[in-house]
């Protein structure tokens, strides 16, 4: 950004300074002129009026159209008269004496100041003439004059307009560089715009980066709590009040309070577990299809309700979040049986195919009206479906939950195979 407005203050600054020395110039040569026209006189020319009124005249004329109003620089037309009468009064004075050749040759420069396209050769024409007459002390009067003169012109007029054509090249070379400059200024400004919307853009994503995960962690948070201290309390309470009604029956009795017992000390690892995102312990130890018999074992024995444990197809290691989904809708599955079904039978279907796999809950309980547009909380406050429906649809997986009064529940859950260790 800073060279770019180097760039441009330095083509400013050359600018300047040549315009500035174009309109001084003429009047050095009108100086020059005269004092060597006083002090070396030449044989009379044609003339009329004195050559320092011409001058003065000359000097005027420039001032007025060159320096006291530069803005009209731009303006073409009015320019095409100021040098047209620029070359007039520069005519008169080369007739009144060859020193104001000095001052004649301001008509190329001003050429290339205040003409453009062809009117600028024109010019030059015009001078390469005025300079060839001076050269040769004056209009020829004689063929060898007549000659000599000729070449003059035609080599003043050669070398005036080579160097003329050089220097229009230069210009539009200098006027494409101007409008790179300019366009690359106007770039950097956008980018410095782009820039700065993009760090109100990149704080607004951070932002929202941050309030997504905090929103992500608690979503899982709640789910963890309520798959293992919510059930887990839930199976404890269930006990203690099954060894509350077996109290006159003392081994019952002490089965119900040693399965509380085991059932607070697993949700307590399991709780840990969580906290520290670690896969549960039943997955830790044992492949999925071991994991889901040995809960299913468990929940049989806890909750006197007979349940068996198939696997179809060719089991194989899934990525961990995947086996833990599965393992976790398991779990929410037999927890929903054993608290609302009054099922006596249930059974359990882990199938592993090309693509997916999928788990199956059924059992032979009461059933209910499902309805998958309801509010997420359970009649008693749970989060269960909707924490099984988030686990599964977290991992690119689908829900579908079937029952009616009467015909039991199933519950199935398919899921992507991806395979252990995919990203």
């Amino acid at each position: 950004m800073s060279s770019t407005a180097e760039q441009v203050d330095r083509l400013a600054t050359w600018e300047a300074r040549e315009a500035g020395l174009y309109r001084v110039v003429p009047y050095g040569g009108l100086a020059v002129g005269m004092l060597l026209t006083s002090f070396a006189p030449v044989p009379d020319g044609l003339s009329i009026a004195p050559h320092p009124v011409l001058a003065l005249v000359t000097a005027g004329w420039v001032g007025w159209f060159v320096n006291l109003h530069p803005a009209w620089a731009s303006r073409r037309a009015l320019m095409r008269v100021y040098y047209a009468g620029l070359l007039g009064l520069a005519a008169l004075l080369v007739l009144s004496s060859p020193w104001y050749a000095f001052f004649a040759w301001i008509g190329f420069a001003h050429a290339f100041l205040v003409l453009d396209g062809r009117w600028r050769f024109v010019g030059v024409v015009f001078t390469a003439v005025l300079i060839a007459t001076a050269q040769s002390a004056g209009l020829p009067t004689s063929p060898s004059h007549w000659l000599l003169w000729s070449v003059l012109v035609l080599f003043n007029a050669g070398l005036a307009g080579g160097v003329t054509w050089f220097s229009m090249v230069a210009d539009r070379q200098n006027t494409n560089r101007k409008r790179l400059v300019d366009e690359l200024a106007e770039t950097n400004r956008r980018l410095a715009e782009t820039m700065r919307e993009n760090e109100g853009l990149h704080a607004q994503l951070l932002t929202q980066a941050r309030e997504a995960g905090v929103t992500d962690e608690r979503q899982r948070m709640a789910r963890e709590i309520h798959d293992t201290l919510a059930q887990g309390l839930t199976g404890i309470i269930t006990q203690l009040e099954a060894a509350g009604q077996a109290r006159d029956r003392q081994a019952d009795w002490r089965r119900h309070v040693e399965n509380a017992v085991a059932l607070a000390r697993e949700s307590l690892s399991e709780a840990r577990r969580s906290v520290r995102a670690v896969r549960p312990e039943a997955l830790e130890s044992a492949r999925l299809p071991d994991a889901l018999g040995e809960l299913t074992r468990r929940w049989s024995a806890i909750n006197e309700v007979r349940a068996e444990v198939s696997v179809t197809g060719e089991a194989h290691p899934l990525h961990p979040e995947v086996e833990v989904t599965l393992l976790r809708t398991a779990q929410e599955a037999l927890a929903n049986v054993a608290r609302h079904a009054k099922a006596t039978r249930v059974g359990l279907t882990l199938s592993y195919m090309e693509d997916v796999v999928t788990l199956d809950v059924r059992d032979d309980g009461i059933g209910f009206e499902p309805d998958v547009r309801a509010v997420p909380r359970q009649a008693d406050g749970g989060y269960g479906l909707t924490a099984m429906r988030q686990r599964v649809t977290g991992v690119g997986g689908e829900l579908t939950i079937e029952s009616e009064p009467g015909g039991g529940t199933a519950v199935s859950a398919s899921v992507p195979a991806l395979p252990g260790g995919a990203g």
